[in-house]
């Protein structure tokens, strides 16, 4: 690689990067959901979780320990690793095509909309991203020449992969569809390096399929509950739904940009060269599955993410063959815009009022001010002498934001949980029994909650609108309950 190129791609991503910690730094959002319910899990580092692998949650518990428990220190890791994927989208278009579709491709995936969003928060799908990354990288390096060293490069991706998010299978599917219909690398199922990196993936996997295998499987069949297969009737609409949501994770530009090369790809498979080829196999089979599960039930837009690792790439290189820059610039100053616009966006949550939409962060706010609540009907409840002796929720929302956010409340916080199956990490962890120190404090969004038929003693405390920025509440009922009963 061009030592020159190399170092301007370092200096302009590096500055992005740069902007993204400042805006990190005053970004108002609460941890959402998932973010504080990946926090706890970090608290007790294990080899599997409730509803993922456990890879974020090693990765969270790295970042707080060097950094500390604020918010910005749980979400820092993001930043970090979308910059080792620009680095290695950067790579990958090095060694596919040339050192300009490198540059391209690698700011234009630091730039995606996607990227600018999750570079505030923390996901499965920021580590799911790299590996991806570092797996496309290595199986590009084998298809020139099967060594060990990309064999271990690959199944260190797939294993840190599976282990982030169980999406990274489709990384086979696509392998096993690009040797379809690329005979002329079909020499590499005789080597025995793909084989390693199979098995090395494997192995890296096999410590969380035992962990399941132990706890009632409980991450796969949270995975099979996600997909919601109850196919009949379809859901076109969601399908649609779906697709439109493409333009914003991709970007309006690129990823009409990559419908049209795909379509040119369908009428013409000849026009598809073998990067280009090799692109398509590791992106337009995941956007096709992932539009399936949107029509048989329904798919959330981040779950085709994988599919951007190879179609930035493949984008950017048509259009500098195509000489579109116009649209390339376009793309950019699109994209460019949305980051910008996020980046002040999160920094004024709670203070935006957008037209139709409200508070875009209305539903990443109040946590704070929830737990807030809760230590006020405690405190309330010991200064007339009838202290709490356990707070209860059955919410996991409530249950999440407590987790994080009650960190100062002393007494257990407990989930309740209603059958036989748990339906959150908490109701696992902490759940409601009969030897929960009582009087209980529920904690519910609900007016009438089912969890009050259960105790001998239900009364209502007091309901509350908490603040969820300037122009949003949320409504919190609070109850004392006492003698539970058994069934």
């Amino acid at each position: 690689m061009s030592k020159r190129s190399t170092t301007a791609f370092l200096a302009v991503v590096g500055v992005i990067a740069a902007l993204r910690l400042l805006a990190l730094a005053f970004n108002r959002t609460d941890l959402y959901m998932d973010e504080a319910q990946y926090w706890a899990w970090s608290l007790e580092p294990a080899l599997g979780y409730f509803s993922k692998p456990p890879l974020i949650a090693w990765i969270i518990h790295g970042a707080t320990t060097v950094c500390g428990e604020t918010e910005a220190c749980v979400r820092l890791p993001a930043i970090a690793l979308h910059l080792l994927t620009a680095l290695l989208v950067y790579a990958i278009g090095w060694r596919l095509y040339d050192k300009t579709v490198a540059f391209w491709a690698g700011l234009g995936y630091a730039l995606l909309p996607a990227v600018s969003l999750s570079s505030g928060i923390i996901s499965t799908d920021v580590p799911l991203l790299a590996a991806w990354a570092l797996a496309l990288f290595a199986f590009a390096g084998m298809l020139n020449g099967p060594s060990l060293a990309n064999a271990l490069l690959l199944a260190l991706a797939l294993g840190l992969g599976l282990n982030a998010k169980y999406a990274m299978a489709y990384f086979a599917a696509s392998a096993a569809l690009y040797l379809v219909i690329a005979p002329e690398s079909r020499g590499l199922l005789r080597s025995p390096h793909l084989w390693l990196a199979l098995a090395g993936g494997l192995a890296l996997i096999a410590p969380n399929v035992l962990w399941n295998a132990t706890n009632g499987f409980v991450t796969f069949a949270h995975t099979a509950d996600n997909a919601n297969w109850r196919g009949i009737p379809f859901h076109p609409g969601k399908a649609a739904e779906f697709l439109l949501a493409q333009f914003g994770v991709f970007g309006p530009v690129l990823f009409g940009a990559f419908l049209v090369i795909v379509w040119r790809a369908v009428r013409k498979p000849s026009v598809a060269g073998p990067s280009d080829k090799l692109l398509l196999a590791f992106s337009v089979p995941i956007l096709a599955a992932v539009t399936l599960q949107a029509l048989i039930s329904r798919a959330h837009a981040n779950w085709a993410a994988p599919a951007y690792i190879a179609a930035i790439v493949l984008v950017t290189a048509v259009m500098i063959r195509d000489r579109e820059w116009t649209w390339m610039r376009a793309s950019f100053a699109i994209n460019g815009a949305v980051a910008l616009f996020l980046a002040l966006a999160t920094w004024q949550a709670g203070h935006l009022a957008l037209p139709i939409v409200g508070d875009p962060f209305a539903r990443t706010l109040g946590n704070r001010e929830l737990a807030t609540a809760v230590e006020a009907e405690l405190a309330r409840a010991a200064n007339e002498g009838k202290p709490i002796g356990s707070v209860l929720t059955d919410d996991r929302e409530y249950a999440a934001a407590l987790a994080y956010y009650g960190r100062g409340i002393t007494v257990p916080i407990l989930s309740w949980r209603d059958g036989a199956s748990p339906r959150s990490h908490f109701e696992i962890k902490s759940p409601f029994t009969a030897a929960a120190p009582a009087p209980v404090l529920l904690v519910t969004p609900r007016l009438a909650s089912p969890v009050t038929r259960r105790f001998a003693s239900a009364t209502p405390v007091t309901m509350r609108e908490i603040p969820a920025g300037r122009h949003t509440t949320r409504t919190v009922h609070f109850s004392t309950l006492d003698g539970y009963q058994h069934r």
